[in-house]
């Protein structure tokens, strides 16, 4: 079976999360990923732990599969010879160094599409290649604070705080797929490649959504409303008897069959909570009353009946309780991969499911230059000269 992206090979110069979380997608899909470090590796992710397994990073397999790995001293002139002979025979070349690196390495975009013009780069910086936060440094918690994610996360007691995965980088590394993949089919039509400028705080704001355009239509500053929804109630979490859970009504149909389960149905008629809007207005005096109703149950309880009415709602679960989910289990979110080095690794699973080309998982994550010899002897280099090379620290 042929994959949707077969055919497809990409020069991955990145680290840490948003390249690579990008590059191992397209991985997933079937493209060939060559993942370029300096040798010994410089993914800073090899090293960040613990928990690391026979001395192999967690952070580092989560976003690293389906790929080879090259190692590379592009400083050099025989890894700068390496990398443009790759790039002659590549579609894709991702890098996430700051600002104007790959030009002073010589390898930036107006060189390498002059070898070949056909070439999708795509660059991924904190800021962007433009404006005048372009040389600054981006790391994802910095980006959060920036980008206003962190002023409408938390509420009044706890103050602005970070998601708990760095989703900056998540995100980035997704719009850099869309870009990818748009170039990529745009090229079908030009017979051309093009440069790609993406920045996590430009992603970021992006994310913002609703709450972006209240501001931007009211000029006022949103509130942080810690489990609850700016323009819809109720929808946060609630105390069950034994636990913790999140309703989302969002309509009045579901709030007069919330009432009728609560055994409340008048509530639903009250001109305090009988729309939406009104709802808003009283959040709190609404709230109350509900929370007192949901403490009279376990969550089980409320499970079942908010469900059998079509209710939006969700237990509050543990990853424990993910990983034991039939439901993830059928759909396949966990896999095993054979890694040389630590063995039998488990890993969460693509969420894409393509009919006719699934994605496959053929690669553990590399270890660092894993595959140099295998990549330089396709390229015509002798073994002779790559082990010369690799004792002298050029590849």
């Amino acid at each position: 079976m042929t994959a949707a992206l077969e055919g497809i090979r990409v020069l991955d110069l990145t680290r840490v999360l948003a390249g690579p979380y990008c590059s191992m997608i397209l991985g997933d899909l079937g493209a060939e990923i060559i993942k370029v470090e300096a040798p010994g590796g410089s993914d800073e992710t090899r090293t960040w732990g613990p928990p690391f397994k026979e001395g192999v990073s967690a952070y580092y397999l989560c976003a690293n599969r389906n790929k080879k790995s090259l190692t590379l001293d592009l400083k050099s002139r025989e890894g700068k010879e390496v990398l443009e002979k790759l790039v002659n025979e590549s579609d894709v070349i991702i890098n996430n160094f700051k600002t104007g690196t790959m030009d002073r390495l010589g390898i930036g975009y107006a060189h390498l599409k002059e070898l070949n013009p056909r070439i999708v780069f795509c660059s991924i910086t904190g800021f962007g290649e433009t404006g005048p936060y372009k040389h600054l440094p981006g790391y994802d918690f910095i980006i959060q604070a920036m980008s206003g994610l962190m002023s409408i996360t938390g509420d009044d007691q706890s103050g602005p705080q970070k998601l708990g995965v760095a989703i900056t980088d998540i995100l980035t590394g997704l719009y850099a797929c869309i870009g990818i993949q748009t170039a990529l089919l745009e090229r079908e039509r030009s017979g051309e490649g093009q440069k790609i400028d993406l920045s996590l705080y430009d992603s970021a704001v992006s994310s913002l959504i609703n709450i972006g355009s209240n501001f931007l239509m009211t000029g006022k500053l949103p509130q942080r409303l810690g489990n609850h929804h700016a323009n819809i109630v109720p929808y946060q979490t609630f105390r069950s008897r034994d636990g913790e859970m999140v309703i989302a009504v969002g309509n009045d149909r579901q709030f007069a069959q919330l009432c009728g389960i609560l055994g409340q149905p008048l509530l639903a008629e009250d001109p305090l909570f009988s729309t939406n809007s009104k709802r808003v207005e009283n959040r709190e005096t609404l709230a109350r009353i509900l929370q007192e109703r949901f403490l009279k149950e376990n969550t089980a309880y409320w499970k079942t009946q908010c469900r059998e009415k079509h209710i939006p709602f969700g237990p509050i679960q543990s990853l424990e309780d993910v990983y034991n989910d039939d439901h993830l289990k059928a759909r396949d979110m966990f896999l095993n991969l054979e890694h040389p080095k630590a063995g039998n690794v488990e890993m969460i699973g693509s969420p894409l499911k393509l009919s006719r080309t699934p994605v496959d998982y053929k690669q553990h994550p590399p270890e660092a230059g894993e595959h140099t010899e295998e990549i330089l002897t396709r390229l015509g280099y002798d073994k002779k000269t790559i082990h010369q090379w690799q004792k002298d620290h050029k590849v």
